[in-house]
This record gives structure tokens, C-alpha cells and sequence, in this order.
């Protein structure tokens, strides 16, 4: 067996006494530093830092940049300006998914992709065979560390560490600064993130993430910021309903069936699996993504069957006992004719059906008053 590959903060983890770190799409990573549970409450209730440099990012630029990327993503990739993120897909022609991504432009005909850690190879591969004259691109996945800082008081600690170039609370909802200086290294600092809360994502040199780490979690020692691992990273994208490739989107899952139709433009123009997302709107998906209650003593897990009337109508994607609402929920990809709310259910958990019902998502949404667009690409 080859060796799990670590990210450049991977040292850092024996500092933390309740660290357990697994195998999540062949990188050694921590699902845990001192329980999901706490973790999880941190990121709704003050902060939480995740080291997410697992993720892939490629740079593409030429004159046929945005052309290419057009082609290879279902979002408006000219609607966007320079400082602006966007999230989109690439699918392949049955309009299944290869992934889901952010693209962030970094200046006209210059863009850096962002993709999940276990389609590194696959997304390349796929970019590649589609090449055109006119684009250069490069992998800088192995150069760059990303970290997240999450919570309804990241913008206070951030602001402790960030120079006066950058008034840290102005920077929008998917917006980006590049250069920003923070810890006192020059990094891209994004208000993005995948927790359904406020919060950012630093994209630093490799070598530099050890310093800018500490620093954070210097500043925010007193505010009660705790380092987070996998665990809650999936358990808080779960309640805010951001789709995690592998389960809710995937070659055989389309973005119109995860119920994720805003990001992909139709009308802006042909790419790779238009025609046939375009024949699925037009007939509307025969199956759809639903949140789902377990009203019986049980919980949902991928893959766990759905019925109605007798018969399996589909599966279960995520599911989990909500940390937050203390509830057993999950969400599920069931024939369209079931998804109205409080449609009754059943769900098969270890040889047994127990009844569910269809219930409201997100079953978490942050009160500010601000909006916030679906947030991020991740991750298996």
C-alpha cells in the first residue's frame, strides 16, 4: 500500500492531546482534535480553524481562458469579475458530474480552479483531454496550503492579524483579496467556506501555513477558537445542505437532481453536458434531493434504502443525528413524486423499516441578515 499523503500543517497535529486522524481519500487528515461535537458548537458559536490543504488548485490562463472554461463548466464563467469566486460544476456529457469547483479570477484570462483532494487526478485528466491552443495550465496543489477559519467570530479574529490594507468585514460573500497580508505573510484571502457560517479561506504558501496557523490560533485563543477536523467540517455542511462529492453529486447524480439548478447557466451558453441537462429540465429530474426525518429511534447512513407504497423509491446520501438540532436527519435522492413535505416515508436501518417523512432544508441557516450562496466545492 502506498503512503497517505499529509499536508504541510500535518506536523503540527500531535500538539492537540485528542487528535485522531484517518485515511479521507488517501491523505492522513484529522477527523478530530477534541470531539465533533465541541468542534461542531465552536463553528456555530464562535470559531472554528480547519486545515483543508488536501484540496486541489490549478492555475489556467492565455487568451482562451475564460473561453475554455465556458466550455468546461456549467456556471456563467463571464459573469464574473477579477476578485470574485465563483462555484460551478464540470459534468460529463449525460450530464452527470466530474466535479464540483470554485474558480476564482484572479485577473482578466487568469483564473485558479479549486477542486476536491480525491478528483486531483481525475479534474486534471479531464481539463487535459479538452486542452486548447491558447490556454496554459498549471498544478500548484503540492505549493499551496489552504486553511479555514469559520464562525460567527471569524471577522474578530482575523482582523487581530490582518494589516491596515484590508478591512477584513468588507470583503462580500464569495470576494477575494489577493495579497492580502495576514500574520504577516502575503496569502488570497477569501470569504468563502463549507459550514453554513460566516468565515474565510486562506490560501498560503506550503511552507508559511505552520506560522499563519499558530498565529490564528493565537489571536483567537480568548475568543474561544478551537482547531476542527473532518468530522464537524461534515456534520456542519450537512445541516446548511452543501453537497459533498460522492454522495450527493457524482457521475450518476446530476446538479438538477441535487437540487443545485442556479449553477448552471443555461443560457449562457453550450458546454460539456448542456444538451442533456437541458433535456432533463425541460422533462424535470425523475429523482430529486430531500432533507428526511427519521421519526423512530434510528439514523440514517449513505446508502440506507427508501420506500414508499411498498417499494424503494431511493437511498439516503448524508445523514446523521444533527449535532445542533438533536434530531435524526439525512438527506436523501428519492423519486420526484415522493419529495413534497411531510410526505411518509420509510427508511431500512439494519433489516428494519422505520417511519420518516420529507422535512424542510437547510435544517441550519445562519441568522445574519445578509444572503449567502451555496458555499464550496468539497470533498471526498
Amino acid at each position: 500500500m502506498s503512503a497517505l499523503l499529509r499536508t504541510p500543517l500535518f506536523p503540527l497535529y500531535t500538539q492537540y492531546e485528542g487528535v485522531r486522524c484517518i485515511d479521507f481519500g488517501g491523505w492522513e487528515l484529522p477527523v478530530q482534535f477534541s470531539g465533533i461535537q465541541k468542534e461542531h458548537e465552536a463553528v456555530r458559536e464562535r470559531a472554528g480553524l480547519f486545515d483543508v490543504s488536501h484540496m486541489g488548485e490549478f492555475i489556467v490562463k492565455g487568451e482562451q481562458a475564460e473561453a475554455f472554461l465556458q466550455n468546461m463548466t456549467s456556471n456563467d464563467v463571464t459573469a464574473i469579475m477579477p476578485g470574485q469566486a465563483q462555484y460551478t460544476f464540470m459534468c460529463y456529457p449525460d450530464g452527470g458530474v466530474v466535479d464540483d469547483l470554485l474558480i476564482y479570477k484572479l485577473a482578466e484570462q487568469h483564473y485558479m480552479l479549486v477542486v476536491n483532494a480525491s478528483n486531483i487526478d481525475k479534474d486534471w485528466a479531464w481539463l487535459q483531454e479538452h486542452m486548447v491552443p491558447g490556454v496554459n495550465m498549471t498544478n500548484v496543489s503540492a505549493q499551496t496550503a489552504l486553511l479555514a477559519l469559520q464562525g460567527p467570530l471569524s471577522v474578530e479574529i482575523l482582523a487581530k492579524v490582518t494589516g491596515t490594507g484590508v478591512n477584513v468585514d468588507s470583503i462580500e460573500t464569495f470576494r477575494f483579496v489577493q495579497n492580502a497580508e495576514v500574520c504577516g505573510v502575503e496569502l488570497l484571502l477569501s470569504r468563502t467556506g463549507y459550514t453554513g457560517e460566516d468565515g474565510f479561506e486562506l490560501y498560503v504558501a506550503a511552507e508559511q501555513a505552520a506560522h499563519v496557523w499558530n498565529e490564528l490560533m493565537e489571536a483567537g485563543a480568548n475568543l474561544g477558537l478551537v482547531p476542527a477536523g473532518l468530522g464537524a467540517r461534515d456534520t456542519l455542511r450537512f445541516e446548511a445542505k452543501l453537497p459533498l462529492y460522492g454522495q450527493e453529486l457524482s457521475p450518476t447524480i446530476s446538479p438538477l437532481e441535487a437540487g443545485l439548478g442556479m449553477f448552471v447557466k443555461l443560457n449562457a451558453g453550450p458546454f460539456i453536458g448542456y444538451e442533456a441537462l437541458l433535456q432533463q429540465k425541460n422533462d424535470g429530474p425523475a429523482r430529486k434531493l430531500v432533507g428526511i426525518e427519521v421519526l423512530e429511534r434510528g439514523i440514517p447512513r449513505p446508502h440506507y434504502p427508501i420506500y414508499a407504497d411498498g417499494v424503494q423509491i431511493g437511498e439516503v446520501t448524508t445523514g446523521t443525528q444533527s449535532p445542533t438540532l438533536k434530531r435524526n436527519l439525512g438527506l436523501a435522492l428519492i423519486d420526484t413524486k415522493y419529495t413534497a413535505l411531510d410526505t411518509p416515508l420509510e427508511i431500512e436501518i439494519r433489516g428494519k423499516k422505520l417511519k420518516a417523512q420529507v422535512v424542510k432544508t437547510p435544517f441550519h441557516k445562519r441568522t445574519r441578515a445578509s444572503k449567502t450562496p451555496t458555499q464550496g466545492a468539497e470533498q471526498a
